[in-house]
């Protein structure tokens, strides 16, 4: 949609995210046949199928967000707020708009994908928090001790992303409870010289969190839905 919108052609999906994608189209399909084969009286598989079609769409919004933002970054060639001409200025509004979008976005989807694994595989979480983020939900498995193989596969890929992580992570909470995220380091300079001029923040480091953000997302989705598809086939009845 975005890129319509841009100017640019449609998105064509490859690679991590291509992966993601097919594997959980693949999970929503086998659902649908369980639905269709045994009624789903209790509207389970129906509920599975409507949360995985729903990480479907976020994942899709998240890279819309990296991309547009990606997009505006480009027309953003002033060092500094002062220079910046106001054509210039709405360019930089718009990057920063997708940008917060886009690292809200992290962390909203792997939340939703926590959820779903916390139904699939009846892990309980909310018993032990009743507000689970996805990250509560990689305990659970382990001091369940239940499906230790996809747990520490999701594991290692969340530790080889805790740095870029590790910065979303602030940003988000900076949106959320205190101020906006770009304006911390406006703050921060006007400590340092009240009247010096606003140097922008490094929106090159900024955009390369988000794009290691996405693909933390794009290959937990992966391994989650692979693992779990193969996990469906396994007990599916016949």
């Amino acid at each position: 949609m975005l890129r319509i919108l841009l100017g640019e052609p449609p998105r064509q999906n490859s690679g991590v995210l291509a992966e993601a994608m097919d594997n959980m189209g693949t999970m929503a399909a086998l659902l649908r046949h369980e639905m269709n084969r045994l009624e789903d009286q209790d509207h389970e598989f129906r509920k599975l199928e409507i949360w995985t079609r729903g990480l479907i769409s976020s994942l899709d919004e998240l890279e819309q967000s990296w991309f547009a933002a990606a997009f505006y970054r480009k027309l953003v060639i002033a060092g500094f707020m002062d220079d910046m001409t106001p054509q210039e200025q709405g360019d930089y509004a718009r990057y920063v708009y997708f940008y917060k979008n886009g690292f809200i976005r992290v962390f909203s989807l792997l939340d939703k994908l926590g959820t779903v694994l916390n139904s699939l595989y009846d892990l309980n979480t909310s018993k032990v928090k009743a507000h689970f983020s996805y990250f509560t939900v990689l305990r659970q498995f382990h001091v369940l001790k239940e499906h230790l193989f996809l747990a520490d596969q999701l594991e290692q890929i969340k530790s080889s992303y805790r740095e870029p992580l590790q910065n979303l992570r602030k940003r988000r909470n900076a949106e959320i409870h205190y101020m906006n995220a770009e304006m911390q380091d406006d703050l921060w300079q006007r400590h340092r010289g009240l009247h010096d001029k606003i140097q922008l923040e490094d929106l090159d480091g900024h955009l390369e969190d988000l794009q290691q953000g996405l693909d933390m997302v794009c290959k937990s989705l992966t391994v989650a839905f692979s693992y779990s598809n193969k996990q469906w086939r396994k007990n599916a009845r016949p």
